[in-house]
């Protein structure tokens, strides 16, 4: 049976239409100007470049392209900025415009449908978000009442690696612990969690730290992985990976988690009545969602407070550790290092004491190795995506709406114009050198840098040098028996972080006696 003819005509029509739109946008295109980048292919477009470690991937090509590169992911035009001047661009000469993140699966399902601050839209929760963490959560004073938590963990935790002395044990273990217990009571109390591991979240009754931080470490990993589906979207349907169906499953997780959290502070609110007095960050929260005088442009909903809890237990607890644990491993290569830091902990602390958040700004060397180890060792080797708001003009080239923008650290941190013999460990070059880490200083940036910096920043400062100096002065450092300075591996690991792909199993002997930490 023959098809009538207007159908005939119309299909004649539709590919009339589709095939003069294909020329006119090629034509089009001809007349911008795009940063260089390889051809991609039909479909998946340079996805096919992109291995396990992404941010390698990007900083190789990146050698041939230049420091700013055109790709595309899918159906999506990407750059990647892996110079410093580059990144000043994007985080600071165009910020508002590349100021929105893009939506993918993992923000959807994860942080409440981007009811936090990593992942939310530019826009009003966003901007309410942040002015929450800076006016009311991290501010100076609310860091400075929380001291006495970092000092209490601190003990904690050095007494633990005392008891382990002589045996090897697996760093980032006790590490994890350190950070999630202290950030876990200052953002929840001590109102949510079990004694021991016995009680798991399926109960109705308490939550361990060991389960919290089996929940972020997968948090972490589905955040940082490539979905097909968020550059494919007439593919995101068929998960083919996998990927969504996980991130389902964590946020009932999440939920349960944070009906926990949520039902058990307010049932304490309930018994202290009108004497309350907020005990941590939840409680904030809280208080600031239920009290009508207060000054928010928008109310909490309940996923924003879910979302913004979440933030601030996943985003500070494993980065920390990570950090250190790539400190102590490159200081234990290189014994030298270690003999400069304990002489300077010698000099500026003594003997008698341990080192408290005030010598910090006395111990420069213990600065100079935490910045280089940011430098060699970000975090976050790729900063979260920018995506661009309107079309625009940086450095020359056209930028369309809707592209998506990586500032490469990684790439940064190894650039030879910035820094001389980028892959040596050389914490020495930051002496003398006025270069922070506060976003000021392009060439290092492990918190990014403008309006997406990450506000936590000064919180994780202090976790960090003050327990790189804690290590150093308390035990003397080194390898197993059967373990040679030459085999220790430096690999990377894939994620929204980079840990290092083989844990670091180090043994400790005491610098110090045990009883300076108890008292």
């Amino acid at each position: 049976m023959e098809a009538p003819s207007w159908i005939l005509q119309s299909v004649a029509l539709l590919a009339s239409l589709a095939f003069l739109s294909g020329v006119f946008i090629r034509r089009w295109c001809k007349q911008l100007k795009f940063p260089p980048g390889p051809k991609p292919w039909p479909i998946i477009g340079n996805l096919n470049l992109i291995g396990s470690l992404p941010h390698q991937c990007l900083h190789e090509l990146s050698q041939r392209y230049g420091p700013l590169m055109h790709l595309k992911f899918g159906s999506y035009p990407v750059l990647v900025a892996s110079s410093a001047e580059m990144a000043k661009e994007f985080l600071k000469t165009h910020d508002q415009i590349f100021a929105t993140r893009p939506p993918h699966a993992a923000g959807k399902y994860t942080t409440y449908n981007y009811s936090d601050v990593l992942w939310a839209p530019y826009g009003p929760h966003w901007r309410q978000g942040r002015k929450i963490y800076l006016n009311e959560l991290f501010s100076p004073k609310r860091l400075e009442s929380f001291e006495y938590i970092r000092v209490e963990e601190m003990r904690a935790f050095v007494s633990r690696l005392y008891g382990l002395s002589g045996e090897p044990f697996v760093l980032v273990e006790q590490l994890t612990r350190l950070s999630l217990s202290h950030i876990s009571r200052m953002v929840l109390g001590n109102k949510c969690f079990a004694v021991s591991g016995e009680d798991r979240l399926g109960s109705d009754s308490k939550v361990s730290l060991q389960e919290l931080q089996e929940m972020i470490n997968e948090f972490n990993i589905l955040n940082g992985v490539f979905n097909i589906g968020d550059w494919i979207p007439w593919l995101a349907f068929l998960d083919l990976q996998g990927y969504v169906k996980q991130m389902k499953a964590l946020k009932k997780k999440l939920d349960r988690f944070h009906d926990l959290v949520f039902h058990e502070h307010i049932q304490i609110k309930k018994e202290v009545s009108k004497d309350f007095v907020a005990q941590d960050m939840v409680d904030l929260l809280l208080q600031l969602a239920d009290n009508p005088e207060s000054d928010l442009d928008i109310k909490l909903t309940h996923d924003a407070l879910r979302g913004l809890t979440l933030d601030l237990i996943g985003a500070g607890a494993d980065s920390t550790a990570a950090t250190i644990e790539w400190a102590i491993s490159e200081l234990i290569k290189q014994p030298q290092l270690v003999t400069k830091a304990t002489e300077e902990l010698d000099r500026v602390i003594g003997r008698e004491r341990w080192v408290e958040e005030k010598d910090i700004p006395q111990l420069p060397y213990i600065d100079a190795i935490m910045k280089e180890t940011m430098r060699k060792h970000p975090v976050a080797p790729l900063l979260a995506p920018h995506m661009a708001m309107e079309d625009c003009n940086v450095a020359g080239f056209d930028i369309l709406k809707g592209t998506r923008v990586f500032v490469s650290t990684w790439s940064i941190g190894r650039d030879p114009s910035l820094w001389e013999q980028p892959d040596e460990f050389r914490p020495e070059r930051f002496l003398g050198r006025n270069i922070d880490v506060k976003g000021r200083s392009f060439e290092l940036l492990p918190f990014g840098a403008g309006r997406r910096m990450c506000p936590g920043y000064n919180l994780g400062l202090k976790m960090i040098q003050l327990s790189i100096a804690n290590l150093l002065q308390a035990f003397n450092w080194k390898l197993p028996d059967n373990t040679k300075l030459e085999d220790l591996s430096m690999e990377e690991a894939p994620g929204i972080i980079t840990p290092r792909k083989f844990p670091l199993v180090a043994v400790v002997e005491p610098r110090l006696p045990l009883h300076l930490y108890e008292t």
